[in-house]
């Protein structure tokens, strides 16, 4: 008798739990990036947030209208000055807890696009507000606070490099 009753209890309490847990809010971030004039290398965007000063990805709430790479190439726009291109598709997402003003947190999903930077604007909404800096992709992943995100940086460097065009195969042979 007391095994049903603590099965029953327990599923109970774990419906209440589901019924206050917060569906998890979607946000699209901007992971820019463009390539050094002299060395080709390709660089990436870091900004600080203006809360915290932590450093992040630009990144904010889904508008009405926009599809999500839009509204992460305006973000990049509105916080850092980036004037890009987004890529189509998300290259991923990460997770973390964001602090809303009544001190409460909330589960957030960030669908993270690719923006190639092709201009900085001189001026922009945020201007002043965020520290902004273009760093190589291993030490903005060593910047950012969530280990998927850093994750993320990494792996897109990596691609981003396997379609840069390397030296034809067999130059060297030709030349020697």
């Amino acid at each position: 008798m007391g095994a049903p009753t603590l099965t029953i209890l327990t599923r109970i309490a774990n419906d209440v739990r589901l019924m206050f847990r917060r569906p998890v809010r979607v946000q699209c971030a901007a992971l820019c990036y463009r390539f050094r004039k002299k060395t080709a290398q390709p660089e990436m965007l870091v900004i600080t947030s203006r809360d915290t000063g932590r450093w992040v990805i630009p990144k904010g709430w889904p508008m009405e209208g926009k599809k999500l790479n839009q509204v992460a190439a305006r973000e990049a726009y509105e916080e850092a000055g980036v004037k890009g291109e987004p890529g189509a598709n998300a290259i991923g997402f990460y997770t973390y807890q964001k602090g809303m003003d009544n001190g409460m947190k909330i589960p957030c999903r960030v669908e993270v696009y690719p923006v190639v930077v092709l201009d900085m604007a001189k001026r922009f909404p945020e201007k002043g507000t965020r520290t902004i800096e273009w760093v190589s992709f291993e030490e903005g992943a060593t910047r950012v606070a969530e280990p998927l995100l850093k994750e993320l940086i990494l792996a897109f460097e990596k691609r981003l490099l396997a379609t840069m065009d390397p030296e034809p195969q067999g130059s060297a042979q030709k030349m020697a």
